[in-house]
């Protein structure tokens, strides 16, 4: 296919958001994560305990965040730890990423996203949460707020089959999953899915399949991941138990999956990520080594481009 006939309008083989967000701000937006002490319904016995199987959210969390923090100082502090690491970026999201950040009352949520939005060079809000952390009258005020910012919901779906996610004790159905993003995208808010790959009990077959169940949903971004085995959790305890009902992608045979993956997307979805990234004192599975994101991206788009394929191509 010739680089001007992608629907997304440049010459990447995929729906890229570092593209997408050029053509939105015209410039570089840099994601400042937040912890703004949530909890989950799945943590704290609303409708299980002990949380998804998988999660050690001290695996992601960058160093400055802490719910000890006021919002304010966390972004003054990642917004500093950016400019060291990275160049420095012209504006900033705030990202509310560790655990459920709709999952309070209303008032309280006003609190948190106002502060965060009065800071300076703040263009938006990521909120990553649960499908069953919403409502009509929260996404009322996010709906508001998308006026003059840019805002989206990330749900975690994680997977499209209840027995993987009672498994995983995610403590919500793909139903529920469903639901909540055509609800928030009904009050034309920007809608986020995250879905793992290589969860016990799925099948490669199965893993493939969801890519056309994911495509008839209203959704504006999605992150791929591979499921990363963090140490301590309770699915590290399960893996050493029972690795035969685990699919370990080997880092080429991810690369080849992740591709055949997204040719049958929806090729309106833009891609935020292809795999998931921890601090390799945290991890002990897959062994891919040091490898960063960054750089299996670079793989994934020379694999399209030596395949002559894209996203979409069998969609």
């Amino acid at each position: 296919m010739e680089s001007s006939s992608y629907p997304w309008g440049h010459n990447r083989r995929y729906n890229s958001y570092a593209e997408y967000f050029r053509k939105q701000f015209g410039h570089r937006v840099q994601k400042i994560s937040i912890d703004a002490g949530f909890t989950c319904p799945n943590r704290d016995g609303t409708v299980a305990s002990g949380g998804c199987t998988y999660c050690d959210n001290n695996a992601f969390n960058p160093s400055y965040c802490s719910p000890g923090k006021t919002i304010t100082l966390q972004m003054e502090e990642g917004a500093e730890f950016h400019r060291v690491r990275y160049r420095r970026a012209a504006n900033y999201l705030a990202y509310f990423q560790a655990y459920s950040n709709t999952y309070a009352p209303l008032a309280k949520l006003k609190q948190l996203y106002n502060e965060a939005l009065s800071f300076p060079g703040v263009v938006g809000l990521v909120v990553g949460t649960r499908p069953d952390c919403i409502d009509s009258e929260k996404l009322d005020y996010f709906a508001s707020l998308s006026e003059t910012n840019y805002i989206i919901l990330e749900y975690g779906i994680e997977s499209c089959y209840d027995q993987t996610l009672k498994r995983i004790n995610r403590g919500h159905t793909y139903s529920q999953a469903e639901e909540a993003i055509r609800l928030t995208a009904s009050f034309g808010i920007k809608t986020g899915a995250h879905i793992i790959f290589g969860l016990p009990g799925e099948s490669e077959s199965d893993m493939l399949a969801e890519a056309s169940m994911i495509s008839l949903l209203p959704l504006s971004n999605i992150k791929l991941h591979q499921l990363q085995i963090v140490k301590s959790t309770a699915m590290s305890a399960e893996f050493v138990s029972n690795p035969g009902d685990f699919h370990k992608f080997s880092l080429e045979a991810y690369i080849d999956f992740v591709i055949r993956f997204i040719e049958c997307l929806n090729p309106s979805f833009v891609i935020e990520r292809f795999s998931g990234e921890v601090p390799p004192r945290f991890l002990a599975a897959p062994a891919w080594g040091l490898i960063r994101t960054d750089q299996v991206n670079v793989m994934i788009e020379n694999e399209l481009e030596r395949r002559d394929t894209w996203q979409g191509k069998n969609y």
